[in-house]
Formats: C-alpha cells, sequence, structure tokens
C-alpha cells in the first residue's frame, strides 16, 4: 500500500510540467557541482609550467597552496627600487634618484624581453618535467647566487650555466635581497625549481652587489651561500649601462653631461649609479664583513666572450661540479659579436642572447672616457689587490 501511495506521488509530480524542469534542473545542479568539485580537486594537484620573468625557462611548478597565492602573486605590486647609499655629495639640481629612476625602470623592461624571448626559443626539458611532475625533487633554498654586477655579464653566465645537468637556476631575478625581503625566505624557496639530489639551485640578482644590505641578509640565509660576481671593465661597464637606458629613453641627457658634477672643473659625478657601481672594491668591502673571500669567485666579463669554457671551468670548479660545460658547447657569432650556445638547457637548437645584448655604444668623447680611466684606477688597484687578480682593465 504504501509503495503503492509513494509509486502515485512520485507519478503526479513527474507529470507536471514545471515540476518536471524543477526535477532535471535540480539534478543537472548536482552533476555541475560535482563536477567542479571533483576539476578543482585534480587541477589543484597538477604541476603547472609557469614561464620566468627573466629568461623565460619553463619550471615545472606545483600549485599545492592553491590559487589564491597565485593570484596575490600577480596583482602583487613591484617593490619600489633600494638605491645605493652614497658617501657622496648628492648633486644640488639634478639628483641620483632621477636619473636611477630611468635605469630601473629600462632594466625591468630588458628583464621582461629577455625572458619573453628567452621562453619562446627555449622549450622544456621533457625529462624534468617527468621527474617533477611525478614528484621527485624539492624546491631549496638557492645554495649559489650570481650577485653582480649590472651589465657585467650575468645573463651569459646563467645561461651558459643552465647547460650544467647539475645546475637549475630560476629564470626571473628574484630580487629577494634588495627588493621583496619582507616577503620572507618561504616566499623566496616557493619561486626556485625543483632540485633533485646532488643539483644547486641557483639564482641571480645583479643588484644585490650595490645592495647595502645584501651581504647581512644573504649571510642570515645561510653562511655557506657561495657568492658569483661577473665584473667588466668600469668605464664600459658605465657607457653599456647608459646605453641600455638610452634604448628605452631617447631623450635622456647625454652621457657626458650625466658623468660630470662639472665639466668645467672634470669633477665626476660619482652619485650616478652607471658611475657607482663600477668602484667594486668600495662594494667588495662590504660584502668581506660577512662572507671570506674564498667564498667569492670573481669571472671576468671580458674573459666570459673570448674564452666561455675557460671561465665556465673556473665556475664549475667553484661549484664543486664536474666541468661538463667545455669548448664543443660554444661557437662564435660574429654578427653579435661574442659566443652562444650550440644547444640551449633542454633545446636542440642554437642560442645566442636576445637583441638587448650586445648593443651597439654610442660614441662617447674620448677624453671623457679618459678622464673615467684616470678616475677608476685607484679604485681597480685597490679590488686587484683585494682579489687577488688583476683583470688588466688599465
Amino acid at each position: 500500500m504504501e509503495y503503492s501511495l509513494l509509486c502515485h506521488s512520485l507519478y503526479a509530480l513527474w507529470s507536471s510540467p514545471v515540476k518536471k524542469k524543477l526535477v532535471v534542473l535540480g539534478i543537472m545542479f548536482l552533476v555541475w557541482v560535482y563536477m567542479l568539485y571533483s576539476c578543482v580537486g585534480h587541477c589543484s594537484t597538477m604541476p603547472s609550467v609557469v614561464v620566468g620573468k627573466e629568461t623565460g625557462t619553463a619550471v615545472s611548478r606545483r600549485t599545492e597552496s592553491g590559487g589564491a597565492d597565485l593570484v596575490s602573486r600577480l596583482l602583487a605590486k613591484p617593490q619600489p627600487w633600494e638605491d645605493v647609499e652614497s658617501d657622496y655629495e648628492e648633486p644640488s639640481v639634478r639628483t641620483a634618484a632621477s636619473r636611477d629612476l630611468l635605469n630601473n625602470e629600462a632594466d625591468r623592461l630588458e628583464d621582461w624581453e629577455e625572458e619573453m624571448r628567452a621562453g619562446e626559443q627555449r622549450a622544456p626539458d621533457p625529462s624534468a618535467l617527468s621527474s617533477f611532475s611525478n614528484g621527485s625533487g624539492s624546491k631549496k633554498l638557492p645554495q649559489a647566487i650570481i650577485i653582480g654586477v649590472k651589465k657585467g655579464g650575468t645573463r651569459a653566465l646563467l645561461e651558459f650555466l643552465r647547460v650544467h645537468p647539475d645546475i637549475r637556476a630560476v629564470g626571473a631575478e628574484p630580487h629577494f635581497f634588495d627588493r621583496n625581503y619582507d616577503n620572507g625566505l618561504e616566499w623566496y624557496r616557493e619561486l626556485m625549481p625543483k632540485t633533485l639530489e646532488g643539483q644547486i639551485t641557483m639564482e641571480k640578482t645583479p643588484s644585490y652587489f650595490v645592495t647595502r644590505e645584501a651581504p647581512a641578509r644573504i649571510s642570515a640565509m645561510s653562511r655557506d651561500t657561495k657568492l658569483i660576481v661577473v665584473v667588466r671593465d668600469p668605464v664600459t661597464r658605465a657607457i653599456s649601462d647608459y646605453t641600455q637606458t638610452l634604448s628605452k629613453k631617447p631623450d635622456i641627457p647625454s652621457f657626458e653631461s650625466l658623468t660630470f658634477k662639472n665639466r668645467t672643473t672634470g669633477l665626476i659625478d660619482t652619485s650616478w649609479s652607471a658611475i657607482q657601481i663600477g668602484i667594486y672594491a668600495k662594494h667588495l668591502d662590504n660584502w668581506l664583513q660577512y662572507f671570506p673571500m674564498d667564498q667569492i669567485l670573481f669571472v671576468s666579463g671580458e674573459r666570459l666572450i673570448s674564452d666561455p669554457a675557460g671561465e665556465l671551468g673556473r665556475v664549475q670548479d667553484f661549484l664543486g661540479l664536474k666541468r661538463i660545460i667545455t669548448d664543443k658547447h660554444f661557437y662564435f657569432n660574429q654578427t653579435k659579436g661574442f659566443p652562444c650556445l650550440k644547444k640551449a638547457e633542454g633545446s636542440s637548437k642554437p642560442h645566442c642572447l636576445g637583441k638587448t645584448k650586445g648593443r651597439t655604444h654610442p660614441n662617447i668623447d674620448p677624453e671623457v672616457v679618459q678622464r673615467l680611466r684616470d678616475f677608476y684606477r685607484p679604485f681597480n688597484m685597490k679590488f686587484y689587490q683585494m682579489t687577488g687578480h688583476h683583470f688588466g682593465w688599465d
């Protein structure tokens, strides 16, 4: 009897067109909720390929922290540039801050363009993605950092090092120890690629070398961190720095007018970052308060062009790695004027750095160049003495 009444009720409910639609919509809603729940649960454990900001290298990353963390990163505002504190007098009219703002904006644009270009040229390593997506490996804080210098050849060095199977490096410059330190070490760790046992995690941010707080902060993370500094003739480096800014801001003042506080007296404006970065001895003194010299390797930017395998050999020895990167990995590009990789990381194609590297420098008054050489000479001599290495800039 009860069964009969139940069947009759269901029939009456189903026979009504309105109620029939409500039942169908209810079933569809339940199916949609179930599918959404299943999709979210599945996608949250899928490895995602993220294209970095600085070289565009595809990095397999598991988004275990969920979508909220990703959204917060995408919406995060860039941190303001922390300029180098200077021991020199600030100019009264043309301030260092205004000129360095131009440099900083050009840096960020160039970093972004280089990342996008590298991402287009290099495909992710299938074996690496397969290994990491299966859960092997873990994210570690970097054991080695390329800390400088800007326009010295840091991008070339990082790209060359990534050929080594025991080096895993984040592509984008994290700027953790100068701009993003308040985000904390866990935020920093999450930026790193996964590594297997025996592999070294690396990053490069050239502005660390001239950031006063960076040595203490890196030492607080790990006193065993190995530091690499790519240095270059400071006069050539300053002109290259200016050339980069000029390519983004064609209306900036001339190199000569920015170089001098007073052209008549020949007094160099050391508050301009393009000049100040090249006073290597001053910056190195700050680092030696926290790290011994045997934990810092100085790479010659000039020899990185003329003998890349030789310089890479020194770097591999410094990192305690087998010398795998050799002459066979390079060929000299006559058009660009510097070496390129025969095969980049995760690719079977030759790879050269983008068009933002190797720009033609503007013509600078020889008298200005000579005045700069005279200015840098005592600082260079001090730097040679501190490092025990003569770089041949004088």
